[in-house]
């Protein structure tokens, strides 16, 4: 039966966990695969090797994440074209007049002022850090153990953190979310998707160590919000912050381990099936 087929009555509901969850699990098993990369924004920090390079760009394309596709990852090329071809090498080493090439880059509304600024923080950031995971750690101990709470910290320290270089642009701060705002985070949970997930399937890099996979939360974006609400995982009326956690908590149940690896299923579903489920 087609989900999209009836808005308010879903093929899922009534159907057990563990119905549900090998159906999610088979469809994980579809789309975590290399095949998935070249057509995803996830390709664009697969272009390098170098852990900066990767953090970087996977950053940068994580924020230019809307729109279609295609465009965000030529926009993406585009920009590494612009750094040289080696984003840190770029950030680290730039004079002055090397920026005024990045003076032309945009994407919707994302623009020059945005992106001097991102080059502006990495470079105080690599100088005193090797990787950007530093960055999602408060330097203090988080309290309590719960673990949505330590994401929810993280990305609330994150945001304030980056913004904290002297006369940021203020426009550049719809650009960096955080749940402190009630938003989903979607491109910052993707983005810590991508560098914390671990597995060998070569999509997600699991390149950090200090945030948790089992910690993640799920991005939740449009795609994934409809086919969630078709599964009868959220039941939040709304879209925010704690509907990301809502959904995250339901796909915990189904691996409590490693809850984001639905994400795959999800997304695959909404965007590349178009709502064409079969059960």
């Amino acid at each position: 039966m087609d989900i999209e087929s009836d808005k308010n009555n879903s093929p899922f509901r009534g159907i057990g966990s563990e119905a549900l969850k090998a159906f999610l699990d088979a469809k994980v098993a579809q789309y975590n695969r290399p095949e998935f990369i070249e057509n995803d924004p996830v390709t664009i920090p697969h272009i390098f090797s170098r852990k900066q390079d990767i953090e970087i760009m996977g950053f940068w394309a994580a924020t230019l994440a809307w729109g279609q596709r295609v465009t965000i990852i030529r926009k993406c090329k585009e920009l590494i074209a612009l750094m040289d071809g080696a984003p840190y090498d770029f950030i680290i080493n730039h004079e002055e007049p090397d920026l005024k090439k990045l003076l032309k880059f945009k994407h919707r509304t994302f623009n020059d002022v945005d992106t001097l600024y991102f080059i502006a923080f990495f470079r105080q950031h690599y100088e005193k850090f090797e990787s950007l995971e530093d960055a999602f750690v408060p330097p203090s101990p988080l309290k309590g153990e719960q673990k949505m709470q330590a994401v929810e910290i993280a990305l609330n320290y994150f945001r304030s953190y980056f913004f904290s270089l002297p006369d940021f642009p203020h426009r550049t701060k719809k650009h960096v979310s955080s749940p402190s705002q009630k938003s989903t985070c979607k491109r910052l949970n993707m983005f810590l998707r991508w560098m914390v997930r671990k597995d060998d399937n070569g999509v997600d890099f699991g390149i950090w160590n200090r945030i948790k996979p089992a910690d993640l939360i799920c991005p939740l974006d449009l795609h994934v919000d409809r086919v969630s609400r078709k599964l009868n995982l959220i039941n939040r009326k709304q879209t925010d912050w704690q509907t990301a956690v809502e959904l995250t908590e339901r796909l915990r149940d189904f691996d409590p381990n490693d809850p984001v690896k639905y994400d795959f299923a999800l997304f695959g579903l909404g965007i590349e099936e178009r709502w064409g489920v079969q059960f």
